[in-house]
Order: C-alpha cells, then structure tokens, then sequence
C-alpha cells in the first residue's frame, strides 16, 4: 500500500527524491560501463577473481558517493584474513549488495538469484566467479550449495542473505533459512552476522513508500559466532544466536517498529 507524505512539506520533496532515486541507478548503470571492460578481463581467468573483487570495491564507491551515499561501519569482532566465514546480512535494500562488498575484508564469493544470469552484462558473473542459485528447483539449490562448499574448503568465505530475498517490513527481518547455517556447520567454520541498520530508509526496494535518499548507512559486522563441535542437531540453536545478534540492533533503533 502506497504511504502517502504526512505533511505538505513531503509533497515538495517527493519529486525530489524520485529525481535521485532515477539518478542513482542512471549512475549505476554508467559507472557500471565505464568499469566493465576491466571486469571483462579479469573474470576470464579464476586466478585473477580477487582483483574483480576488489575492482567492486571500488565501483561501489562510485556508485555510492556520486549520489551522496556514505557509511559508517561498526566492527565488533576480529576477521582473521586467512580464514573463511560464512557472511548473513539481513536484506532490506539493493544497497545491502554493494556495502557487504565495501565492508568485508576478506575475499568472498556470494550466493544470488539464478535470475541474474538473464541480465546480459552480469551474467558473466555468475558464470564465472559467484553462485547462482534457483530455490525453486532442489536438484539447483543442492548444487549451489556443494559449490559453496567447495569454496569454503578453498579458504574462500561465502556470503548469502539468510532471508533468501529482499523483505519489506522496515527493519523487521524475516524468518531465516537453514542453509546459511547447515554450510557453515558441516564446514565448521564461524558465522558473521552483518547488521544493516538503515538501508531500508536510504534506498527502500519497496519504493511505493517513499523513493529515498542521500544519507549515511550504518553497517554493524558483529563478532564472529563460532561452529567448531556443532552438529546437525544444533543448527536451530546457531540459526536464533545469529538471528538475535542481527535483530538486537534494530530492535534498540526502531523500538516503535518491533512493538506492533
């Protein structure tokens, strides 16, 4: 349902805001130009992957200051360079994509919609570097996630949106799938929860409620949840350790939200 502007004021940015909102992905999309010839380059041959990774970082810079989107990134916990995790961000916003690029040191591969690879232009990404995976097909998923698996075993840490898709209730996550937190249990490596607190303001995907806006994203990395000894059988017990770590923050920001 569309929220309409709550004083006359709102009325006068409206427009405003969907002049940035278009200005925001026009940018995307020229930046994304200006920088594709080099990510043509380095994605054809594997051993040059960590340099389109870092070439992201950059991109997401261009794509982030140029409409006056900056961060602010919050570390609660010691990332180790040389070991792989597996990264669980809530998902609120397009944004989310770019800043866990921007705050995560350590070189990832990340787990998306099977769709992109219809997109010309990305497509040679998921092909090539990152996983695509259709959650309708089982036979897909299953295959999906023993590529993250091997990855991990390579010392490459995953990162996958634990939500499964983009959720439109504010800062109010979804219900979590299992399958961020059966890899990081069978590879018994650690669980980084990623708080975004305010993507869903900035730039909403739900933008019936409002277009957006420059502003300053607040980005929590929490200390690292440890697996080693886990079994199957503590699987719920690591999924509710994340899903509170993750839902703390927003529940202290947006009290009025959780109280309904």
């Amino acid at each position: 349902m569309r929220i309409q502007p709550k004083n006359p004021f709102s009325y006068f940015l409206l427009p405003i805001q969907w002049i940035w909102r278009s200005f925001f992905f026009i940018n995307a999309v020229v930046t994304f130009f200006l920088f594709f010839p080099l990510f043509y380059i380095f994605l054809t041959r594997e051993k040059w992957f960590p340099l389109v990774f870092k070439l992201k970082k950059v991109w997401g810079h261009f794509m982030l200051f140029i409409p006056l989107i900056f961060y602010r990134i919050e570390r609660r916990g010691k990332i180790e360079n040389d070991k792989a995790y597996v990264l669980c961000p809530n998902h609120t916003s397009y944004l989310d994509i770019l800043l866990i690029y921007i705050a995560f040191p350590n070189y990832f591969h990340t787990m998306g919609k099977a769709e992109l690879r219809k997109v010309p232009l990305f497509r040679k990404f998921f092909e090539r570097m990152n996983i695509p995976v259709n959650r309708k097909s089982k036979m897909d998923s299953h295959r999906a996630y023993l590529r993250a698996a091997s990855d991990i075993e390579k010392g490459i840490s995953i990162a996958l949106f634990p939500e499964g898709t983009i959720h439109h209730n504010g800062p109010v996550m979804g219900r979590f799938k299992n399958g961020p937190f059966r890899l990081a249990i069978e590879k018994q490596v650690p669980v980084v929860p990623v708080t975004f607190m305010n993507n869903w303001r900035i730039l909403p995907d739900d933008f019936n409620r409002h277009p957006g806006h420059p502003g300053i994203s607040k980005v929590i990395i929490h200390e690292p949840v440890a697996t080693a000894g886990m079994t199957e059988s503590d699987l719920d017990t690591l999924k509710n350790k994340v899903y509170e770590a993750m839902n703390s923050p927003l529940k202290s920001g947006y009290p009025d939200y959780f109280s309904r």
